[in-house]
């Protein structure tokens, strides 16, 4: 049996994770992922289960993941063969993951945005979602995953590292 290597927290702390499950009504997600704080080998993160934690929640319709153009061909390839969509940006990417956060927050399809980063950077993006009523989920590790971060989405992903532990439990 596969081990759980992630948390889904609701807000307040309620845990949401058990066995997966059928969500009540499958809402559909937008997921970006900021590949340089979050794909990195120190943390042991894989793909695979940054999607299996979204799945308890809804279904994946949009999914990117913004590298910068040091990634690795190998990464590159992993997005790939996991059905996401690569996108390499020259230089810093959080202002291509903010445009494509924005695409997302206005696509009448997507009813759910998750972020996976740990950068308080992305604050505004959040918030700007949820005055749009769309849902917000954060995906993150521990160290340094924000904590303005956590508190303002609706949902809470911490994965786990190398190490199997997350510190600061929400």
């Amino acid at each position: 049996m596969k081990e759980t290597l992630f948390k889904v927290l609701r807000r307040g702390g309620k845990e949401v994770t058990a066995e997966p499950a059928k969500p009540v009504k499958e809402k559909s997600i937008g997921l970006i992922i900021d590949g340089p704080n979050i794909l990195r080998k120190e943390f042991g993160i894989k793909l695979e289960d940054i999607i299996d934690a979204l799945e308890r929640v809804g279904k994946i319709r949009v999914a990117k993941v913004v590298l910068n153009q040091y990634a690795p061909q190998g990464l590159i390839e992993a997005v790939v063969n996991q059905g996401l969509e690569p996108i390499i940006v020259a230089g810093d990417t959080d202002v291509r993951i903010a445009i494509e956060a924005m695409e997302l927050i206005y696509n009448s399809d997507v009813e759910v945005i998750a972020l996976a980063t740990r950068d308080a950077d992305f604050l505004p993006i959040i918030n700007e979602a949820k005055r749009r009523g769309k849902d917000t989920i954060v995906i993150g590790v521990e160290p340094g995953f924000s904590v303005a971060l956590q508190n303002a989405a609706d949902y809470v992903i911490k994965m786990e590292g190398k190490d199997g532990e997350t510190p600061n439990d929400f």
